[in-house]
């Protein structure tokens, strides 16, 4: 029997090395992460206001369900033009990758979603990353990162160039 990973997995708990067993997100830990990246942070243990950015998000939690979310909007439903959610909902299936562009109370949003406990310190700064990138890049390439999954076709990367040259439009 090869004893290797064990001993490995053994060897990280006792140094406390990257591997960090039995830690769970909590809105205590949550907190201390968005005072760190965010430029500002206003509000309580569950629901805090960010600047990050030139755009501002909200970061809501429900321990008892064991769920967040980072939320920036984008625009008023009212102001997108023809195209704009038919592109959208094409970004969330290859640009957008852990954000979603969503729409709630008449505005476009763009969402990152998971359960709390599960998350990593890692996983929130990327995820505020990926949700202030798909806000800004919103109208234009619609995308969260650089990363393209899987590799858009030659005319939607016509298209995205287009639509680069376009301006957004802001909430």
């Amino acid at each position: 029997m090869n004893t290797r990973p064990f001993f490995f997995m053994l060897m990280a708990m006792i140094i406390g090395g990257p591997i960090a067993f039995g830690q769970k997100m909590d809105n205590k830990s949550l907190g201390k992460i968005l005072l760190q990246e965010a430029d500002s942070v206003a509000g309580q243990d569950g629901y805090w206001q960010l600047k990050y950015g030139q755009g501002s998000m909200l970061v809501m939690t429900d321990e008892a369900n064991n769920r967040m979310r980072i939320v920036h909007p984008i625009t008023y439903v009212a102001d997108l033009e023809e195209d704009m959610m038919e592109k959208a909902l094409i970004a969330n299936f290859h640009t957008a990758l852990d954000i979603k562009y969503a729409i709630s109370e008449d505005i476009v949003w763009a969402v990152f979603i998971h359960p709390l406990k599960e998350l990593t310190k890692e996983q929130v700064i990327d995820a505020l990353k990926q949700v202030y990138q798909g806000a800004m890049t919103f109208g234009l390439t619609y995308s969260s990162t650089n990363l393209v999954f899987p590799a858009a076709s030659g005319e939607e990367e016509k298209e995205v160039k287009k639509e680069e040259e376009k301006s957004p439009t802001r909430y």
